[in-house]
């Protein structure tokens, strides 16, 4: 045989096998495991909105997770549906001022952590539409404490006393002789404040002993340095946070439910590793202060109107629903 033909075969039989392998993979792709932090592009296709054009939108500082991580996926599938986010101009964000916003017309549509009120709908029926809520997801409220406060969990009724003022003292509710700092921010702040008090103080007021805080990350601050300090807030705003301890919590004190993932990572192993949200209880209804997210829509018959469906419409798509999981709130269908 001469070198020539030997040349040929030798390189015939390395060629082939790596073809074959190749066609495996390319066969298997869709049973291989995707990593997480390729999953945001694996999930990017073709777009499915018809509408085109640039739309302010804003609303729920509960939502700037899905404003970075699902809204940014979808602006590269529709390049041409272009989102604008609109900072209120003189007052803090919120699901309150986004639908404020919404019905004076500054937004195309909002994003909201609860739903909308009454004296909303009047509001815009006087502006010629009506107001329409679309929920895309569920969120639960958590709760913040200081990681050297020795306590296994609170029942939602201690919750609403703590912050009502009728419990003052850790011991009060099976914790050691330290007065409780509880914090929040204000009415006026937005959608989660609002829920919390219709949901869990049962719209009762804030106790005298209220300390009010502008930001969650200001909140979470004060809740790291006070031994007694207490904060709510989304889920995914505080269960992977180091600095602060996520406590369980029930309807009784019988049974409580963490709205993290156990076993619990300490703050020694974070943030190498962080815990993630236990979104079981939260589907299933044990964990005892969910809700829903809502686009927030004008009814005008009009191109707003076709952009914040289509928007809420997207989020619902399977695509949507499951960027909207991996920002780590809980899928609604």
């Amino acid at each position: 045989m001469s070198q020539k033909n030997e040349t040929l075969i030798l390189f015939l039989a390395s060629i082939i096998p790596i073809g074959l392998i190749f066609s495996g993979l390319w066969f298997f792709r869709d049973s291989l495991p995707i990593r997480t932090n390729d999953s945001k592009n694996q999930l990017a296709s073709r777009c499915e909105i018809p509408s085109e054009g640039t739309f302010n939108y804003g609303g729920s500082t509960t939502w700037a997770p899905i404003r970075k991580d699902v809204d940014s996926v979808l602006q590269q599938v529709c390049p041409k549906f272009i989102l604008r986010y609109v900072q209120p101009p003189t007052k803090n964000p919120g699901s309150g001022t986004g639908i404020e916003m919404l019905i004076d017309n500054q937004l195309a549509f909002s994003q909201s952590s609860r739903p909308i009120q009454g004296a909303e709908n009047i509001e815009a029926q006087k502006k010629g539409f009506s107001l329409q809520e679309i929920p895309v997801a569920i969120d639960g409220i958590a709760i913040a404490v200081n990681h050297d406060l020795n306590i296994p969990g609170l029942t939602v009724n201690q919750i609403q006393g703590i912050y009502t003022g009728k419990i003052t003292n850790w011991q009060q509710v099976g914790g050691e002789n330290l007065l409780i700092t509880p914090i929040t921010r204000t009415k006026q702040a937005g959608g989660t404040v609002e829920f919390f008090v219709d949901n869990v103080l049962q719209k009762a007021n804030f106790g005298q002993n209220i300390s009010y805080i502008a930001t969650t990350t200001l909140a979470l601050r004060e809740v790291a340095k006070i031994k007694g300090a207490i904060y709510y807030a989304s889920a995914p705003e505080i269960v992977p946070q180091c600095s602060i301890k996520p406590l369980p919590i029930g309807r009784t004190s019988q049974q409580f439910f963490t709205p993290y993932q156990e076993p619990y990572i300490p703050p020694s192993d974070c943030p190498d590793k962080r815990n993630q949200l236990n979104i079981q209880v939260f589907r299933n209804g044990d964990y005892p202060i969910t809700r829903n997210l809502f686009v927030i829509v004008k009814q005008n018959g009009q191109i707003d109107e076709q952009a914040g469906k289509a928007y809420a419409n997207w989020l619902l798509t399977p695509q949507g629903q499951k960027l909207l999981e991996i920002a780590e709130f809980i899928r609604i269908k």
